[in-house]
C-alpha cells in the first residue's frame, strides 16, 4: 500500500485566508509525491501555530497513523510540522515504528543516522527560533507599557489610534462609560439594571453587539479608565499615558460594592444633603423625609416657623452657587494670564531670596572662620571671642531657617491661585455631572452657613471663593470698562487670603 497522508499548516487564520502559503506548501507536496509515485488519500490542513503543543488536527493524524491507515505523511517542511520539541518526539516515535515522514522542501533520509540528526538539529533550531521570537515579542510588549501605552485592542470607551500612541477617548462612548460607572457607584443599582441603562443609552462593544455581564465586569473591574495599566498574567501595573475617564475615589467606590465592602442597600435616612442644611430660625439641623416618591428637608423643631425644602430645589440652588463661581470668558482669560505672570515672578523673587540666603551664610560663616582665626593668632580675648560667635550663630540660624522656608516651606501662592481659577471655572460642570459622594465633598469644601429662611437657602461661600462670588460688589464706583483694574484688585485680594493662611499653617501656634 503506497498510501500517504498530506499536512500542512499555516500560524494564523488570517494567514490561511490569504491562501498563499497554504498554497505553496500544496504544490510543493504534490510535486514531491508525483516524482516518487506516492499516493495522497487524505489532506490535513490546520490554522494554528505550532509553538505550543496540542494541535487538534496534527493530533489526530498522529493517531491515524499509528492505526495504520496511511503508510506515512508528506510535509513541506520540519517547522511546519512541528516548533516545539513535544510534537517532534511525537514524530519522533512513529519515524521509530517504521512509518514514514517526508518533507518535500528538504530531502532527509530520517532513516539513517545522519538523515534523524539533521532533523533533529532543525527541529530544536525551529524550538529555539519561536522561543527567541516570544522573548523579543515580550521585549516589545513590555517596553510599549513602560511607555504608558497599551500594545492590545482598546477597552470600551476608547479608540485605537495606530501603532505606538496612547488610546484616545471615544467621544461617542467615553461618556456613557462614565455614566455607569456613577450609576454603580451609588450603590442602589444592581448589574442588571446597568446593563438595562446601558442598552437604553445605546452603549455597545467593539463587535457592535450588546454590553453583557461579563463585559460589564471587565469594564467595572478595569484600572485602565483610571489611567492605570495592569497585566494580569504578571500582576504588574504601569502609569498610562492615555486620559483617564473616572477619577481614582469614584473607581475605589465602585471596587468597594463589588466586592462586598459597602452595603449597597438603599438606606432611606442617607439622603444627599443629610446634616448639611441648618434653619436659620432656630438653628437645629434640617432633617430628610421622603414624601409621595420626593425627598424634602425640615425643621426638627416642632414650633419653627421654617417651611419645608425639596431636595431637588436644593440641588438648583448649589448649582446656581457654583455658577456663580464663574467667570465670563474674557475675564478668566485675564486672570488666568495675569495668575501665569505672578506665577513667574513669585518663582524669580523665590530664587532671589533663596540665593541671597545662600550668600549670606557664606558670608556668616566666612566671618565665623575669620573670628577663629583672630582668636588662634590671640588677636582677641575668649569673652569678646565667645560674645561675637554667639551672635553670628544667632544669626546664621535665622539665615538657615529662612532659607530652609523659602526652599520648602512656602508654596508658590500663585499656584494656588491657578488651582483656584481652575476649580471654580469647573465646578458647575463637576457638581453637576458628579456623582453623591463627590457632590457632598464640593458642598462640604466651598460652601458652609447653609441656612434655609422660609423657603429660600441661604448659602455662603468658603474664603477665598467668596471673593470671586462677590466680585461684582468690588467695582466701587469705578467706571465698567476698566474692569482690569477690578479683576486685579480681586487677584490681589485673594492673593492676600492665601498668604495668610500659609503664614498661619507655617507658624509655631499652628
Amino acid at each position: 500500500m503506497n498510501r500517504y497522508f498530506a499536512y500542512i499548516r499555516v500560524s494564523t487564520a488570517r494567514q490561511g485566508d490569504l491562501g498563499v502559503s497554504l498554497e505553496q506548501q500544496r504544490e510543493a507536496i504534490e510535486r514531491y509525491a508525483q516524482r516518487n509515485r506516492m499516493e495522497l488519500v487524505q489532506w490535513f490542513e490546520e490554522r494554528e501555530t505550532a509553538a505550543r503543543a496540542g494541535r487538534p488536527v496534527f493530533g489526530q493524524m498522529i493517531g491515524l497513523l499509528k492505526s495504520g491507515r496511511a503508510r506515512g505523511v508528506l510535509i513541506h517542511k520540519i517547522d511546519r510540522s512541528a516548533r516545539n520539541l513535544k510534537d517532534w518526539a511525537n514524530l519522533a516515535e512513529i519515524i521509530d515504528q517504521g512509518i514514514e515522514v517526508h518533507f518535500a522542501n528538504e530531502g532527509l533520509d530520517l532513516n539513517s543516522r545522519g538523515g534523524r540528526l539533521s532533523a533533529d538539529i532543525q527541529a530544536v533550531v525551529a524550538a529555539d527560533f519561536i522561543r527567541n521570537l516570544r522573548e523579543e515579542s515580550k521585549k516589545g510588549f513590555y517596553g510599549r507599557l513602560k511607555h504608558g501605552i497599551l500594545p492590545r485592542p482598546a477597552p470600551v470607551g476608547y479608540l485605537d489610534v495606530g501603532g505606538g500612541q496612547p488610546k484616545a477617548p471615544d467621544p461617542k462612548t467615553a461618556p456613557l462609560v462614565k455614566h455607569l460607572f456613577g450609576l454603580y457607584a451609588t450603590g442602589t443599582v444592581n448589574f442588571r439594571d446597568v446593563l438595562k441603562e446601558a442598552d437604553r443609552v445605546g452603549l455597545r462593544g467593539h463587535s457592535g453587539k450588546r454590553l453583557t455581564r461579563n463585559g460589564l465586569t471587565t469594564m467595572l473591574n478595569n484600572p485602565f479608565y483610571t489611567g492605570l495599566i495592569h497585566i494580569k498574567v504578571s500582576g504588574q501595573s504601569f502609569l498610562g499615558a492615555h486620559e483617564p475617564l473616572v477619577s481614582k475615589a469614584l473607581f475605589q467606590r465602585v471596587q468597594d460594592i463589588l466586592e462586598g465592602k459597602t452595603n449597597t442597600r438603599t438606606n432611606r435616612h442617607d439622603f444627599l444633603f443629610r446634616r448639611r442644611l441648618g434653619c436659620k430660625g432656630c438653628g437645629h439641623t434640617l432633617v430628610g423625609e421622603t414624601h409621595k416618591g420626593f425627598v424634602y428637608y425640615r425643621c426638627q423643631t416642632r414650633d419653627c416657623s421654617t417651611t419645608t425644602i425639596r431636595e431637588e430645589a436644593v440641588d438648583k440652588t448649589f448649582l446656581e452657587t457654583f455658577h456663580g463661581l464663574r467667570l465670563p470668558p474674557g475675564e478668566q482669560r485675564y486672570c488666568w494670564q495675569e495668575a501665569q505672570r505672578l506665577k513667574g515672578d513669585n518663582l524669580r523673587q523665590q530664587e532671589q531670596a533663596v540665593a541671597s540666603c545662600q550668600l549670606q551664610l557664606k558670608q556668616i560663616d566666612e566671618r565665623i572662620n575669620r573670628l577663629t582665626d583672630a582668636y588662634i593668632d590671640r588677636l582677641i580675648d575668649k569673652d569678646v571671642f565667645e560674645q561675637r560667635k554667639t551672635a553670628l550663630l544667632s544669626e546664621r540660624l535665622q539665615a538657615a531657617e529662612a532659607l530652609a522656608s523659602w526652599e520648602g516651606g512656602k508654596r508658590n501662592i500663585a499656584e494656588e491661585l491657578l488651582e483656584i481659577l481652575e476649580r471654580t471655572d469647573t465646578a458647575c460642570l463637576a457638581y453637576e455631572t458628579s456623582v453623591v459622594p463627590e457632590k457632598r465633598e464640593m458642598v462640604d469644601s466651598l460652601t458652609s452657613n447653609r441656612l434655609l429662611n422660609g423657603k429660600a437657602l441661604e448659602i455662603s461661600v468658603n474664603s477665598p471663593f467668596d471673593l470671586i462670588a462677590t466680585r461684582s460688589k468690588m467695582r466701587d464706583g469705578s467706571p465698567q470698562r476698566d474692569i482690569h483694574r477690578t479683576l486685579r484688585q480681586l487677584l490681589s485680594r485673594i492673593m492676600k487670603t492665601l498668604q495668610r493662611k500659609q503664614e498661619s499653617q507655617l507658624s509655631p501656634a499652628a
